[in-house]
């Protein structure tokens, strides 16, 4: 049953990849999903672009895990020098955009669903969820129907991580910070410059430290990343613009970051959060999942880059095949073995704790 499972999977990520479904564009993905549910006897609900399943004989009074994977990409970059929608398979490697991220965990994951999901024995029930809308954080991707969703536990998330256990992932929280001053002609005098104002706001970003530095996660990180002031060279103007990026760790919330940023800024300084949603996450390592995953000669560590973990209330572990160094880059793609040995892994780490 694997072997077969395993060549569907591959088949079904050729078909993902020469069908293009960047975010809020999934429509056309989602159908050949629904198509896999099908061809399995499988039933599953959509709604929007987002397709979900429940395991055959589902027990309202069990525990339920969470799969799940997004089948939406980023646009390809420019400097692609393969056809991004067009999938071939060279020295082992599997070409195509999104065969990375996350198509093959996406497909490792259904192919693992369908091999538990007619098993009647089982001490937690399953939902498989195919989101859109991951790469761009958008409000109808996995957030959305949640709600939907009976009795989680815990959840695995499908992001390549070379099949180690990424049991934290840091949350990110996006600042506009508007620094006001005193508008004037630049003939004049001016000791009120927003742009040299800002000066000392952005030197407050590169050194402050945050006082809690997690074990997985490390320190709080904040990064300036855009500056923008001014419309003409003989103008000073009245604001001075950032853009401040802020990778939170499992020691605080989003919430907690930003009152400290807010109580440190000067009267003259204005700073709004873009979101608050994308929080950090993280799964306790005795947690039996985390375990049965380090049984198997996986490693532990925390992520730096954003999945949805960061709409999930529940413990979650990001885990699946492929490279995140690959994710997003040029002629991307996954090796077919990591596939092969991505689903072989799931379902071992999985049959250790059902």
């Amino acid at each position: 049953m694997k072997e077969k499972l395993i060549n569907s999977a591959i088949e079904l990520l050729h078909q993902l990849i020469e069908t293009p479904s960047f975010s809020s564009e999934e429509d056309n993905t989602a159908v050949l999903i629904e198509g896999w549910f099908t061809m399995h006897g499988i039933n599953y609900e959509r709604e929007n672009n987002n397709i979900w399943a429940y395991n055959k004989y589902f027990d309202t009074s069990k525990p339920t895990i969470l799969l799940n994977s997004h089948h939406d990409t980023v646009k390809p970059n420019g400097n692609y020098t393969n056809d991004p929608f067009k999938a071939f398979t060279k020295d082992g490697k599997l070409f195509g955009l999104g065969s990375n991220d996350a198509g093959g965990c996406l497909v490792s994951l259904l192919a693992t669903f369908t091999y538990f999901f007619d098993r009647k024995d089982l001490k937690y029930n399953f939902v498989i969820v195919a989101s859109a809308e991951e790469e761009s954080s958008g409000p109808l991707g996995l957030k959305s129907v949640l709600k939907y969703l009976k009795n989680v536990s815990f959840g695995i998330i499908g992001e390549p991580t070379l099949m180690q256990l990424a049991v934290a992932e840091k949350g990110l929280l996006v600042l506009d910070v508007s620094v006001k001053g005193t508008a004037s002609h630049a003939a004049h005098p001016n000791d009120d410059n927003a742009i040299y104002n800002a000066l000392k706001v952005i030197e407050w970003f590169k050194e402050y430290e945050f006082e809690k530095t997690s074990e997985t996660l490390g320190k709080v990180k904040m990064t300036v990343t855009q500056i923008n002031a001014g419309k003409q060279h003989n103008v000073v103007p009245a604001t001075c613009n950032l853009v401040v990026d802020i990778r939170v760790n499992d020691k605080y919330k989003n919430e907690e970051v930003l009152s400290i940023v807010q109580e440190a800024m000067p009267e003259n300084v204005v700073v709004k959060p873009r979101s608050l949603h994308l929080g950090s996450s993280s799964i306790p390592i005795d947690h039996p999942v985390v375990q049965s995953g380090i049984a198997l000669g996986r490693t532990t560590y925390g992520s730096p880059t954003l999945s949805d973990q960061s709409v999930l209330s529940c413990p979650s572990l990001k885990l699946g095949p492929g490279d995140s160094t690959r994710s997003h880059s040029a002629d991307e793609f996954i090796y077919v073995g990591e596939i092969e040995n991505g689903i072989e892994l799931y379902i071992e780490i999985l049959e250790g704790i059902v």
